[in-house]
């Protein structure tokens, strides 16, 4: 099943973050992952989630894919230049839904 990861943060060290970011879409695709989404913080509408400068959503073809992209080891390195590159991450995976009936069915 698709599931969807949510990256928001700010950039940090923007050396770091360039090192990941140079070699990370080819790892991401390598596992089936692509990148769907790029964007730019512009305002908070609603809610009091503290705004992050920078929005990825990555789309896989399942959670097996993201955790097998997580724990390679021989990533390592890569990861740390995300970790090193970043802060305030949020990091958060959906479930690719067609329509709203299984979150809207009663009980959930």
């Amino acid at each position: 099943m698709t599931v969807y990861a949510l990256n928001l943060f700010d950039v940090a060290d923007r050396d770091e973050y360039l090192a990941y970011s140079k070699r990370s879409v080819a790892e991401v695709a390598r596992y089936g992952g692509k990148v769907v989404a790029l964007g730019k913080f512009r305002e908070n509408v609603q809610g009091e989630v503290a705004g992050r400068q920078v929005l990825i959503l990555v789309e896989w073809p399942d959670k097996d894919a993201f955790d097998g992209y997580c724990n390679d080891p021989t990533l390592a390195d890569l990861h740390a230049h995300r970790e090193n590159g970043t802060s305030a991450y949020v990091w958060q995976l959906f479930d690719r839904l067609d329509d709203l009936r299984p979150v809207l069915k009663l009980g959930s």
